[in-house]
């Protein structure tokens, strides 16, 4: 696995990511709080197959970040840039959390770079009691309150594989940039609504994966989305919250595989 930058020049921010494999592009993106490492097992993987490219958010580890007051559309507009900065034609876009947020706009806004889109544990359409606790919290960590115990209470079980999955978990979120995370959060309150009324114009595979006990990123929210899309199927890890891919890594990257098989309607993506 090689760790390689690159400074944009449409906009001169360097962006990180984490490469390995060949064949045909996998870039996936992390949650909020969370970098490019929060991948690995996938990237272990899926690269014997394909080139898979693990994005570090911006803000997040090595990636510069946005602006202050950014949302949901400039971190779509950021990963465009970085695809046309990596000579990409098309790819396939997975992301986590706000990662899936990021993805699900990519995928609608520019049909012409995406091949199929994956949704990890997503949020869509949170209703108001949900929207105003989120946007609590992103009031919270706008003013440097920051409470990573109780995120990390939420995403995890007692069991031996969230408790190491846990460790790791709260190293990333401790490390992380505190205005990065601030933005990030802040998008990612507000964007569940962005893109949600216009699922139907994804034609590739498409595919919403989460765990049964995420609280916030449900199971019903990804059969919703499923059901929005043209080629949706959805997915639920039956005893696991909203890490799934580091607590049911085997599981997820199964799926993952099965999603990246999913044979191309070509005359649908024109």
């Amino acid at each position: 696995m090689t760790v390689r930058t690159l400074r944009l020049s449409e906009t001169g921010k360097i962006v990180a990511w984490q490469e390995a494999g060949h064949g045909d592009p996998l870039i996936l993106i992390h949650g909020v709080g969370m970098q490019s490492a929060a991948w690995g097992p996938q990237i272990k993987t899926l690269s014997a197959e394909f080139r898979v490219l693990a994005l570090d958010m911006p803000g997040h580890r090595a990636s510069d970040p946005l602006a202050a007051g950014s949302a949901l559309p400039d971190y779509v507009a950021w990963l465009h840039a970085v695809i046309n900065a990596l000579g990409l034609e098309r790819a396939n876009i997975a992301g986590h959390s706000m990662g899936a947020l990021i993805a699900l706009g990519f995928a609608i806004e520019h049909p012409e770079h995406t091949n199929r889109v994956a949704l990890v544990n997503g949020v869509y359409q949170r209703t108001a009691a949900a929207r105003k606790a989120v946007m609590d919290r992103a009031n919270d960590i706008q003013n440097g309150k920051i409470d990573l115990t109780t995120p990390l209470n939420r995403w995890f079980a007692d069991t031996a594989a969230d408790r190491t999955a846990r460790a790791q978990v709260a190293e990333w979120l401790g490390s992380v940039d505190g205005q990065g995370y601030a933005t990030a959060y802040t998008a990612f309150a507000k964007g569940d609504m962005v893109y949600a009324d216009r699922i139907g114009e994804i034609a590739g595979p498409f595919l919403a994966l989460t765990g049964s006990d995420d609280p916030n990123s449900t199971p019903e929210m990804s059969s919703a989305m499923a059901a929005a899309a043209q080629q949706g199927r959805a997915v639920t890890i039956e005893g696991h919250r909203h890490m799934v891919n580091l607590t049911a890594p085997d599981d997820v990257t199964a799926h993952l595989r099965r999603w990246l098989h999913t044979p191309l309607d070509q005359e649908a993506l024109r």
